[in-house]
């Protein structure tokens, strides 16, 4: 049986977390325009942007992962959760977050921050898109080489929020 996987959620700058790999939201395109992915580029650098944006587009559901650039984290993992259409779709969501974890084992990620995907552009409301980060990530991070997951959001009423989809899920969850 795999050991329990530490989830950890934390206000703050995710892009300045010392982690393995951050896991940020991405368009089909990959520029890095908004949210956590626009923080990451502006601390990490253009290069993260241009490696990513070389492999795309990539459709919703997909991530690619590219390095960190100047960030403490030697990787990013870009997921597309939410496509150009801006339709919410659980199912799109939770594959792009399988598709992002699926970098553990050839990356061999023990600790990673994970924003949360899919609310920024408003197509999925934040309990919605919570509930739907905290069941795939209990779910399939197990069986991956990951440790600990920090969701990492600079938004008070997100931490709420995923905090009690954490307990809902009676997840042992820490909120710092």
């Amino acid at each position: 049986m795999a050991e329990p996987i530490e989830i950890d959620i934390w206000q703050g700058e995710m892009a300045e977390l010392e982690v393995d790999a951050l896991v940020i939201a991405a368009n089909e395109s990959l520029f890095m325009t908004a949210g956590a992915a626009a923080s990451v580029k502006r601390l990490g650098g253009a290069d993260i942007e241009r490696a990513a944006v070389a492999q795309g587009p990539i459709p919703p559901g997909s991530a690619v992962a590219t390095s960190g650039g100047s960030l403490a984290a030697p990787y990013v993992i870009h997921a597309v959760g939410v496509g150009h259409d801006r339709i919410a779709d659980p199912v799109v969501l939770a594959t792009a977050i399988r598709s992002a974890l699926a970098f553990a084992d050839p990356l061999q990620l023990r600790r990673i921050a994970i924003a949360p995907i899919g609310v920024e552009h408003g197509a999925f409301t934040a309990e919605d898109a919570a509930g739907v980060l905290v069941t795939t990530l209990l779910a399939e991070a197990p069986s991956t080489p990951i440790e600990g997951i920090v969701i990492a959001t600079p938004h008070a009423p997100e931490v709420r929020v995923l905090g009690d989809a954490l307990r809902a899920a009676d997840a042992g969850s820490r909120v710092s």
